[in-house]
């Protein structure tokens, strides 16, 4: 799997607290060893969002990422159920 990200993704993860960064680069691993753990809460989103799938990194953080092909994951967004949802 390669793992990809947007430069907007990686600018809104900068500006995450330290905690919520460590709490995402643990997700990563896991989503690399199991993309289906339910840990994860990995589903596809509809409406404006359609073709991206939501990963949760915490209660409220979300990271949205496509798929393009089998193997290569890009992360787009990343940030609270609200700001990205509205």
């Amino acid at each position: 799997m390669i793992i990809q990200y947007l430069p907007r993704f990686k600018k809104q993860y900068a500006k995450l607290p330290a905690s919520f960064q460590q709490q995402f680069d643990e997700r990563i691993r896991l989503f690399v060893v199991d993309p289906a753990d339910p840990r994860l809460r990995v589903h596809p989103l509809k409406g404006k969002f359609a073709g991206y799938w939501s990963m949760n990194v915490n209660g409220d953080i979300r990271a949205l990422y496509v798929m393009k092909g089998d193997s290569i994951v890009i992360f787009a967004l990343i940030g609270t159920h609200s700001e990205l949802y509205g």
